[in-house]
């Protein structure tokens, strides 16, 4: 016998042969058996990593479907959601396996889903209508339409509570052994923690993107600084109103933004009371109310100052007008009054002055006399008159009126007045200017409060010829005509820093108890009410012109 066959017969004897094929399918078993176990920790390991606010439900369950399939033969998985002792279908892939649409909500009686939810506990369920203990699920139905034959529903629990129900579907009927079930286990408890967090994530930045879409959308100036007055953040309204543009690099500070005195800054008013400041300020013509407000952080220190800026430049402009219109009734009871008792009086003067003109001799010297007398009383009744027409304010209706008619009614007001202080007016009307749509009483209004003006601004100066022009004309501007009122005097001027800020309400030049501080605003909304505007040019120490534009009558 050869040494081969020898040796080949000790094998067989032996059973060494028989030992190496055992070895080596034990091996394939094993090798078989990891590669299972690394496809699961890398379907786990997946789920936490691409699971983000950025990955779409649907696309995560795509990539675990595409995993799970390379080492069970499943041909379905879903995800149904439990909120408000609801279920709700909200997951299913692939799509063509659907059955109930998404939204669905599942029915608590008789149902595999419900049973895990209430049981908290795996469920691995066959689909087999033979079996004997076989139930009346009512998602039998689905499944038969489906072609499914086996189920393993595993509860979502997150913190002790049920989040919903992770379902996988096979055509083939199943048999999972103890490492698969603990593999599901793990697989959800993880997709458990990555659904709630990731649904805790998405309720914190929906509530920034709330917050963000107020704070964008308030109407009012919202800026947040540090303790320098450094911009940190501003809102939508402050960005329009101070045109703001700050690149990512750039800094604007808000003192420098408002010009405000540092030493007179909320900011470091807040920083050393640590309470809230309210200031009021002017900026660009305009009347802001600003509020601050301090940031604690939790060591209640402050870190920031929100700061809350309120346009109330209308507001002061309608209580204005309204103290405006309160003073002008007064004038006018006043004024009714005075006409009621003097009219009596002033008709028998003039009544008498004229029978006495008739009988008289115009070369008597008493005819001169009477003749005084009578001019004189029509005067008297003309300003009576004319305070009882311009104190008129409730009469707001707007008509066809002429601005040198307003002109001329102020004139006859307090004309005689201005010529006593020695104060030449010069007037210069165009009698072929167009007429206005307005009210005649509001427009006189303006004209005589920019007729004090000037003649306060007259008052101080020490010269010999004080002089207040007023000039109507019309002009053409961009192909639409305007009518001009000017009034122009040689007084003190206005010093340039105030030129933006004499049209705010309250803001006055002059001396206590000259001025309140209302004339120009006041003038301004009218203006403004009858679609024009009023400017203004000005030169300390020689004079200033301020210009009613209103457009023409069609």
């Amino acid at each position: 016998m050869k040494v081969e066959d020898r040796q080949q017969m000790i094998n067989l004897l032996t059973g060494v042969q028989s030992s190496k094929k055992s070895y080596y399918n034990e091996l394939k078993k094993t090798v078989i058996e990891l590669k299972k176990k690394n496809m699961q920790l890398e379907i786990i390991n997946d789920v936490t990593k691409s699971f983000n606010v950025d990955m779409s439900i649907d696309e995560m369950l795509k990539n675990v479907f595409d995993k799970l399939q390379t080492i069970f033969p499943i041909e379905r998985i879903s995800l149904s959601m439990y909120e408000n002792e609801k279920l709700i279908l909200t997951n299913v892939y692939p799509p063509h396996s659907l059955y109930f649409p998404i939204g669905f909500e599942l029915s608590k009686e008789h149902s595999l889903y419900w049973k895990a939810v209430e049981s908290l506990e795996k469920i691995f369920y066959q689909v087999d209508s033979n079996k004997e203990n076989y139930e009346d699920y009512i998602e039998n139905k689905v499944y038969e339409s489906l072609g499914i034959r086996s189920v393993l529903l595993v509860p979502l629990i997150h913190k002790g509570k049920v989040i919903g129900v992770f379902s996988i579907g096979s055509k083939e009927m199943m048999e999972y052994d103890e490492d698969d079930l603990t593999f599901f286990q793990q697989f959800c408890d993880q997709l458990a923690v990555c659904i709630e967090n990731a649904r805790l994530y998405n309720e914190v930045l929906t509530s920034k993107k709330e917050w963000e879409e107020t704070f964008r959308a308030v109407s009012e100036m919202i800026l947040v600084v540090d303790l320098e007055g450094n911009i940190l953040k501003y809102n939508d309204a402050a960005k329009d109103f101070f045109q703001l543009h700050l690149y990512p690099r750039e800094k604007r500070n808000f003192h420098q933004l408002l010009s405000l005195d540092i030493h007179n800054s909320p900011v470091l008013e807040m920083v050393q009371t640590k309470k809230p400041v309210y200031q009021e300020i002017h900026f660009q013509k305009r009347v802001c109310e600003l509020r601050a407000y301090p940031v604690f952080n939790e060591s209640q220190h402050i870190y920031a100052i929100i700061i809350y800026i309120n346009d109330i430049t209308e507001k002061r402009r309608i209580e204005a007008q309204l103290v405006q219109s309160g003073k002008l009734a007064a004038i006018g009871e006043m004024a009714a009054g005075i006409a009621h008792e003097l009219n009596n009086p002033l008709t028998a003067i003039l009544g008498n002055a004229q029978l006495l003109l008739r009988t008289a001799s115009k070369d008597d010297r008493s005819y001169k006399l009477l003749s005084d007398i009578y001019s004189c009383g029509k005067r008297c009744k003309t300003i009576i008159q004319n305070l009882l027409t311009f104190s008129r304010q409730d009469e707001y209706m707007f008509e066809d009126c002429s601005v040198n008619e307003a002109v001329e009614q102020v004139l006859g007001l307090i004309g005689d007045q201005i010529k006593k202080q020695n104060i030449i007016i010069q007037k210069k009307l165009d009698r072929s200017l167009e007429l206005i749509e307005g009210n005649i009483q509001q427009i006189g209004q303006i004209v005589l409060n920019l007729l004090i003006n000037a003649k306060d601004a007259l008052e101080e100066m020490d010269i010999p010829k004080k002089v207040i022009s007023i000039e109507t004309k019309s002009i053409t501007e961009d192909g639409k005509k305007w009518v001009l009122l000017s009034v122009q005097d040689n007084g003190k001027g206005i010093e340039e820093q105030y030129l933006q800020e004499i049209f705010n309400p309250f803001f006055t030049t002059k001396r206590p108890g000259k001025g309140t501080g209302l004339g120009l605003s006041v003038s301004l909304g009218i203006a403004q009410a009858h679609g024009g505007t009023i400017e203004v040019i000005s030169h300390p120490g020689k004079g200033s012109t301020f210009m009613l534009k209103l457009p023409a009558k069609q």
